[in-house]
């Protein structure tokens, strides 16, 4: 039986059950555990996440420059923490403490030594086969997850060109940004990226829409500006939300650049064809994540926790 088929098999089989998994078809000898909150070798765990992205907030007041030329924007924290997401003055949530499992072998292949024919793990995509699984809401809260290390910086970029949706979902106005450092050689990265009031976090937005979208992802402009973004911050993880992969070919564009890739699969929705075909979109990638998302709420777990000592 093929990694695809046995990936697919296990989707099957965890339709029949309430509890959600995580697993990773590149690494499928590592097995799975069928119960909440278990930690699956080699890969992440499962995220229950809401059933819908949140709304758009009004957009914001344009950003502001830094003294170091930079961008500067704020996110508004307190709306993320109300529409569900994952932020450090949150509380300890349930979604908070999973997706501290997600990211922790993600990091440790992202810093891990490789060899010389090995692309940067610390390049991370986050993809889908369709649309509406839920991969721009896993790629803010993986990046924000990670922003809360205490030794790592991360920057998130909005790759999903054809259908931007990072700034929206923060409740921030569209900017310049990848597609406009691809096709002016005039402008920098320092020109287009937004800091945020969350230290260890920056944005890389979408930019200008271009039907050169493919061309340009597979330039070497593009080559030499991840290669920039790997290798420049010896502690920075740079996520990438993409577009799905059954409807565009930019996403598998950009996961040839890519070290690590997590497709994010919708609980009782996403088909086990869809899945198969996005999988084989991938053949022959390393270190390829699936996260099984938006499951059915599992009597007994909390949404809120704490501790308490006398």
């Amino acid at each position: 039986m093929s990694i695809i088929e046995k990936a697919a098999s296990r989707i099957d089989k965890q339709r029949q059950s309430a509890a959600p998994v995580t697993f990773s078809p590149a690494a499928d000898a590592a097995g799975y555990a069928p119960e909440h909150g278990a930690a699956v070798a080699a890969a992440p765990a499962a995220v229950p996440l809401p059933d819908s992205a949140p709304a758009a907030a009004p957009a914001a007041e344009a950003p502001a420059r830094s003294r170091a030329g930079t961008r500067k924007v704020d996110l508004d924290l307190a709306r993320m923490r109300d529409t569900g997401m994952v932020t450090a003055a949150g509380g300890r949530t349930a979604l908070l403490e999973e997706f501290r499992i997600i990211k922790r072998p993600l990091l440790q292949r992202a810093f891990a030594e490789r060899g010389p024919k090995d692309k940067p793990a610390n390049l991370i995509m986050v993809t889908s086969s369709l649309p509406g699984e839920g991969k721009t809401y896993c790629a803010i809260n993986l990046a924000m997850s990670i922003a809360m290390e205490l030794d790592h910086t991360v920057l998130l970029v909005d790759a999903d060109v054809a259908r931007p949706s990072v700034l929206r979902t923060l409740g921030l106005p569209a900017q310049r940004g990848l597609m406009d450092i691809l096709l002016d050689d005039k402008l920098d990265l320092s020109d287009v990226m937004l800091r945020t009031n969350v230290d260890t976090l920056s944005i890389l937005p979408a930019g200008t829409s271009t039907s050169r979208a493919t061309e340009l992802l597979a330039s070497s402009t593009m080559s030499a500006m991840l290669n920039e973004l790997a290798n420049r911050y010896p502690d920075r993880v740079i996520i990438f939300d993409s577009p799905p992969l059954l409807l565009t070919s930019e996403s598998r564009v950009l996961a040839s650049h890519m070290g690590q890739i997590v497709v994010v699969v919708e609980a009782q929705t996403t088909t086990q064809h869809a899945v198969k075909e996005a999988l084989h979109q991938l053949e022959g990638m390393n270190n390829v994540n699936l996260i099984y998302n938006k499951t059915r709420d599992i009597p007994g777990i909390e949404e809120t926790y704490d501790y308490h000592y006398g």
